[in-house]
Parts: structure tokens; sequence; C-alpha cells
């Protein structure tokens, strides 16, 4: 297995997983490096030490991350790769688990990455228009 590069082993994967396009396995690998790198920013006190990055601050990167790269098209582009919900981040991570690809720790769990957040919250509320209150004409200077 060892000998198998990234691209090789996402195909395995989807052989018994075809859920998630090969897209949504490479957003997810560039999403973990983009929420390491935000989270030694945070804490830039241990930036040199490795950081083992949790279910819920794994989907929290990606959230940024998708928003930085997609705008206001990022839930149309990750759902067309199957993901609809932060659990399918979950599902991809530990997908990659049994392949080697990530590792976890004992407290870690797929569940961790149950309900993060809602998508569309996420991804298309911030990009829907305001309501303004504008004022109230005055039909007294009208006449």
């Amino acid at each position: 297995m060892a000998d198998l590069d990234f691209a090789q082993i996402v195909t395995l994967i989807r052989k018994e997983d075809p859920r998630f396009d090969r897209q949504a396995y490479k957003f997810v690998c560039d999403g973990l490096e983009h929420a390491v790198k935000e989270l030694k920013k945070k804490d830039a006190a241990r930036a040199k030490i490795s950081r083992h990055v949790s279910g819920q601050e794994l989907s929290e990167g990606l959230r940024t991350y998708a928003l930085d790269q997609f705008g206001p098209l990022t839930k149309t582009v990750l759902n067309s790769w199957g993901l609809h919900e932060t659990i399918h981040f979950g599902d991809i991570v530990y997908n990659l688990i049994e392949y080697n690809m990530f590792s976890k720790t004992e407290a870690d769990r797929r569940e961790d990455f149950l309900d993060v957040f809602d998508f569309d919250t996420a991804f298309v509320t911030p990009f829907q228009p305001r309501a303004r209150r504008l004022p109230m004409p005055s039909f007294a200077e009208s006449e």
C-alpha cells in the first residue's frame, strides 16, 4: 500500500464508497493543510510543533477554505462532489484513515464531524442580500 500515490488510493476508496467525487478527497486534503496553517497562526507560540486537528476544527477549517476558494458557489461545488453536510467530511477523513493517508488519536470519532455547521447557513446565507430599511417618504414635502 505504501507504494500507491494519493490518486490511486482515492480510486481504491471510491470502488468501495462511490458517494464522493475524487475532487472531494483533494479538497479535504488541501483543506486540512489550510486548517493546520490557520491553527498555527492562532497559536504562534507552538507554531513549530506538529498539531493534531479535531473533527470540529477540521470542519471549520474546511468551511473557511471552501469560502476562500469558491465564494458564492461553495455550496454548489461541494454538493456536486457529494458533500451535503459536515459528517461527509468525516466520512472522507475516515476513508483516508483506513488507507493510512491520515491518522487519528484514540479520542477521535467519526461523529466529531456530525452537525458542526449547516451548509445553508455557512455557504448560502453570507451571500444573500440583506434587507435594508428605506426611510418612509414624507408626503407633506410633496404637497
